[in-house]
């Protein structure tokens, strides 16, 4: 499913337009990504948790050449699906 998919899922099961339901979900977006930005959790019930990881600098091995590296800290975006989603999944 992509996101036209869901806005027309969602539409017909609102009753809404189109055009409002990918309103929404555009600042559902947006709000997410400032959010995740600040260093907050997002957490979606019924679905799960979005959450900032920091991923800790490391020595890597350049597989070509067999050289060492250094791969730099980062931060990355972690998702823990909630017993509601890997229940229907399950199913």
């Amino acid at each position: 499913m992509n996101k036209q998919d869901l806005i027309d899922a969602v539409a017909a099961s609102t009753n809404e337009s189109k055009t409002t339901v990918a309103n929404v979900l555009d600042a559902i977006t947006a709000a997410t990504h400032e959010a995740l930005a600040k260093g907050e959790e997002v957490t979606l019930h019924g679905i799960g948790k979005l959450k900032v990881n920091l991923r800790k600098g490391r020595t890597g091995r350049n597989p070509r050449t067999g050289e060492t590296i250094e791969i730099a800290a980062k931060k990355s975006v972690a998702f823990t699906a909630f017993k509601p989603l890997k229940d229907a999944v399950n199913a």
